[in-house]
């Protein structure tokens, strides 16, 4: 072979491998142009998809908030305004005369009366063993190895909870924090200075600026016929207290109404549920939201009722001031008042919290409240307290 032709040959292999060098790096910048295409498509995508459901979530809200459906809006307006320390939620958005509109069409319009104590006759239905329903039933048919009380647990679809039937008012005292006017204390440490069997949360407390320490009970407060407080009192419902007669009375907040009705025991607070055996009106959900609540009442026959709801969980959001009133009456309430609710709603069996306090944040905690009431002991006693609280926190 000539070395021209040998020349040609190589001159040809050269071109054919720049050829396919130029082919290759064609084809390897398609597919980095590919890639990057890809890439800010799925980028572009994702950033849609984020645009789109944050827009959707803002309509939701806007709708939700200003739209025709008022029962959202109800709902926050009532349970910020009553919350105290959040009152924010409902002032962010609305303004004074749409939050004064709402708390008018939602609120309990009370009977206006003052309990009839010749209408309760203690003892008087211990003995019969026919029962007209299920709920006289829980209440009457007592637990063979506890005559103090008896535990009866409620669950309903917004909230659970706890009702106790007491058999002896005569030992239902009120208690109230060593530091009045200073600092409240936590139910469990009044409820063991005590020897208390049973104890629940009491009255308000004046709470400035929204971040009280509950040292300052709202209105009148007797402890074993002692008066620790004697303010004026401009809410709803009123005196909450047993007489030296132990029954339940439900009057106006005054030192002079107190020693009218030969009060002994009592604290301040409301709305006021039921008296003579007539339920409140409620418009609308009565003005206080859902929420963890805690109520006392007093049947015909002298049992008293000690009820403590849970809420403001995904699942039970909690109850509002009918819910209470329902159960009250299911289980023959005749005079029956609101007590302190939210995060001071508390239940305490012996030492032992047996509800779930949840506090505005969502953590499962209680605060020091002011007040509240016990079941003292009785010196026959020799139930074993303990074994209940611990069967109901399992």
């Amino acid at each position: 072979m000539s070395t021209s032709t040998i020349d040609k040959e190589r001159k040809s292999r050269k071109t054919r491998i720049e050829k396919d060098d130029k082919g290759n790096n064609s084809h390897r910048k398609r597919g980095k142009s590919s890639k990057k295409k890809s890439n800010s498509n799925i980028i572009s995508n994702i950033f849609t998809f984020l645009f789109s459901v944050g827009t959707i979530g803002i309509i939701m809200v806007v709708f939700l908030l200003y739209g025709p459906y008022s029962g959202f809006r109800n709902w926050l307006v009532t349970t910020a305004m009553t919350t105290m320390t959040h009152q924010y939620l409902a002032t962010w958005f609305y303004d004074d005369d749409v939050i004064k509109y709402v708390m008018d069409n939602n609120k309990v319009i009370e009977t206006g009366e003052t309990t009839n104590v010749d209408e309760i006759v203690i003892g008087g239905n211990t003995s019969t063993t026919t029962y007209k329903n299920e709920y006289e039933k829980a209440i009457l048919e007592r637990d063979p190895d506890n005559n103090d009380y008896k535990i009866i647990e409620i669950n309903e679809k917004d909230f659970d909870g706890y009702l106790v039937a007491v058999y002896d008012p005569s030992r239902i005292k009120t208690v109230a924090t060593e530091n009045i006017g200073k600092s409240g204390q936590y139910l469990t440490k009044m409820a063991k200075k005590n020897d208390a069997l049973i104890a629940i949360n009491g009255g308000g407390f004046d709470d400035p600026n929204f971040n009280s320490t509950g040292g300052s009970p709202l209105g009148v407060t007797m402890v074993d016929g002692k008066f620790i407080t004697q303010k004026s009192y401009g809410g709803s419902g009123g005196i909450i207290g047993f007489t030296e007669d132990n029954k339940l009375v439900l009057c106006k907040s005054s030192t002079a109404e107190a020693k009218k009705q030969g009060i002994r025991d009592c604290v301040t607070f409301g709305p006021f549920l039921i008296v003579n055996g007539k339920a409140s009106g409620v418009l609308g959900n009565g003005g206080w939201g859902d929420a963890p609540r805690t109520a006392i009442a007093q049947r015909q026959d002298g049992i008293v009722l000690f009820l403590v709801l849970n809420g403001r969980t995904v699942s039970k959001k909690g109850a509002d001031m009918d819910d209470l009133i329902k159960i009250l009456q299911k289980y023959d309430a005749y005079n029956a008042a609101n007590l302190d609710g939210g995060t001071s709603s508390v239940l305490v069996v012996g030492d032992t919290i047996v509800n779930d306090p949840i506090d505005s944040t969502g953590a499962h905690k209680t605060r020091p409240i002011a007040t509240g009431f016990i079941l003292t002991k009785d010196d026959s006693d020799d139930s074993d307290h303990t074994i209940v609280a611990e069967k109901l926190g399992e």
